[in-house]
């Protein structure tokens, strides 16, 4: 065999070595993604007005974000919500705890903290309770864990 022709052989391989190289990292990225699993957003809270209204805007927002996001419902009347509370180091009489992922702290954009803990602010939310977050920073958290 000519040494012109081994030349070709071998960029051909190389060529077709890096080629399926290639559409192998491309699929594993795209299966990797499609199989990721959506982010959990726990919401534990008492099953009784206010904390019902004061949580509407959340469950509508989530709602809207169907099944890009998992939503787990705990009642904070049960002993699940008390262990659940006790393995975040939470504990007390909380009206409502959001965990997103498995946490409740979060930094805003702006460098502040925000904690998921007792009354969102917002509509629904009696006066003289609301608390210092709000649906949109959830939100804005799951922004940051969505696809």
């Amino acid at each position: 065999m000519s040494p012109r022709k081994e030349e070709t052989m071998t960029l051909t391989l190389a060529r077709r070595t890096w080629l399926a190289a290639a559409a192998g990292s491309c699929l594993t990225f795209a299966l990797s993604t499609a199989w990721a699993a959506p982010p959990v957003v726990e919401i534990i809270a008492f099953a009784h007005p206010p904390v019902q209204s004061a949580l509407k805007p959340l469950r509508d927002s989530l709602a809207r974000q169907g099944a890009k996001v998992r939503v787990v419902e705990i009642d904070m009347e049960t002993p699940e919500a008390e262990r659940r509370l006790q393995a975040v180091g939470l504990k007390g009489h909380i009206p409502v705890v959001i965990l997103v992922d498995g946490q409740y702290r979060y930094q805003r954009a702006d460098g502040s903290t925000v904690e998921f803990v007792d009354f969102p602010s917002g509509p629904g939310t009696p006066p003289g309770v609301k608390g210092s977050w709000s649906a949109a920073d959830v939100d804005a958290v799951l922004k940051t864990r969505l696809p």
